[in-house]
């Protein structure tokens, strides 16, 4: 399916009407004062086709000048191409770089704020593939390009893809940016001692207990790092546990991601694990967990502070 969008310039005065959104939710449309972009090579000002994560086509008749974003990875893979000043909404997990807390809030990828997102005047709206605001936002014609990261390859495509939609050089922005992690990565493996590497390791993504798996980008980048992932392939990505797994599963280090601080709560049967005894356990503080378990540009220090955790806590 192939969807062509001209940039968007005005939105539609029935667009308040459809939506029932007369004196709804407070929300201010107060725009950040970014600066500006870097201009689009003369090159890129052609029409530019994306294939998403849906498998759908979305044609633009050239790259787009005003983005909302959904997902705080896509956020910070927009700011790390050096267009930063392009974003005009985010979600409300979005908070890195500094600049984008400046900008409107439009709600989060699962519950996003349409009359907000409407009100930016969007030329394009990136979310995740699994968000339900597709469909309507797609109704108001307003353009949708849905990139949901899960692997090392995943992020290095949806650099690419970002790049391409927006102008911007692969040499210039998705390959720098990709050699950039790649080698960070490789640094924070060879900065660790070797009692380290073969740690056993659970990573606890989310309260419930939701753990990275061995083929998630959490999981590449433990593998990388010599660690053994006690979570099996067959699980998937990101698979809700029963505690008592991790308690028969036995990892020498637990890595908590979960920023909510009710990480700090224990599941019945963990006070048997010898490594909560010997207080092998890094709970991540909140801005650390926003780094390790976003896809995106800062899996580099996503990979040393899971270095750190091993070097400090490896038996």
């Amino acid at each position: 399916m192939t969807l062509s969008f001209m940039p968007r310039r005005a939105v539609l005065p029935a667009v308040a009407l459809l939506l029932g959104v007369a004196g709804a939710s407070g929300w201010s449309p107060v725009r950040a004062q970014a600066s500006p972009s870097p201009a689009t090579p003369a090159a890129a000002q052609v029409p530019i086709a994306i294939t998403d994560a849906r498998g759908r086509r979305v044609v633009f008749q050239k790259p787009p000048q005003r983005i909302v974003s959904l997902l705080p990875s896509l956020t910070e893979s927009v700011c790390e191409l050096q267009q930063c000043g392009r974003l005009v909404g985010v979600d409300r997990y979005s908070n890195w770089p500094d600049a984008v807390r400046r900008l409107p809030q439009v709600g989060g990828g699962i519950d996003p704020h349409i009359e907000a997102i409407v009100a930016q005047r969007p030329d394009v709206v990136l979310l995740a593939a699994s968000s339900r605001a597709s469909d309507r936002l797609e109704a108001l014609g307003i353009p949708v390009v849905a990139l949901e990261p899960k692997t090392h390859a995943d992020v290095r495509a949806v650099l690419g893809t970002l790049g391409t939609l927006l102008g911007v050089p692969p040499e210039q922005g998705a390959e720098r940016v990709w050699r950039v992690i790649d080698a960070g990565v490789q640094a924070a493996a060879q900065s660790l001692p070797s009692r380290a590497r073969g740690a056993r390791v659970y990573f606890e993504v989310s309260r419930g207990p939701y753990a990275a798996g061995t083929v998630s980008f959490i999981g590449e980048t433990l593998a990388r790092l010599g660690a053994r992932n006690v979570v099996p392939p067959a699980l998937g990505p990101f698979p809700r546990l029963n505690p008592e797994f991790v308690v028969r599963a036995a990892p020498d280090v637990l890595m908590v991601g979960n920023s909510s601080m009710q990480a700090l709560v224990p599941y019945p049967g963990w006070e048997s694990l010898r490594a909560v005894r010997e207080q092998r356990v890094c709970v991540f503080a909140p801005g650390e967990a926003d780094v390790v378990v976003r896809p995106g540009p800062r899996m580099a220090d996503a990979a040393r502070i899971m270095a750190r955790c091993l070097a400090d806590k490896a038996p």
